[in-house]
């Protein structure tokens, strides 16, 4: 082992072939706003499911978690998103973050631009990103 970590979760991995799905599955804290709303939804939920995980990994619990369902729900929809001063973050994993997490599908980081990223560009292995 070289210090790499790689997270995969095949549960909900479905076959697509034209990258359009419409069903809602998946855990609550990873839905992104275009499946809470029953709108179609293409790999794009897989940025928002990134930037939940690094949102947990930074900060220790997931962004839109709230005390019943039906909030958790509005969160996510309304996007209320809200980055805590402690623990103390970077200002380019908070830029990251927000970047991922955006409700317009159009205005949220491609999937191809997050090697791109500052933030990954000076945390991750070079090696890794070539």
């Amino acid at each position: 082992m070289r210090g790499e970590l790689k997270i995969a979760d095949f549960g909900w991995s479905v076959h697509a072939p034209h990258n359009r799905r419409r069903t809602l599955c998946g855990t609550l804290d990873y839905l992104p706003p275009e499946m809470v709303e029953g709108r179609d939804h293409d790999s794009s939920v897989d940025v928002w499911g990134l930037g939940v995980l690094t949102y947990e990994f930074l900060f220790g619990a997931p962004p839109f978690e709230a005390a019943g369902h039906q909030e958790t729900y509005r969160r996510i929809v309304r996007v209320d998103l809200q980055l805590p001063d402690a623990p103390r973050v970077s200002d380019g994993a908070r830029d990251f973050v927000r970047k991922l997490l955006v409700k317009d599908v159009s205005a949220r980081m491609r999937m191809e631009d997050i090697p791109k990223h500052a933030w990954i560009r000076t945390t991750a292995d070079p090696k890794a990103l070539a």
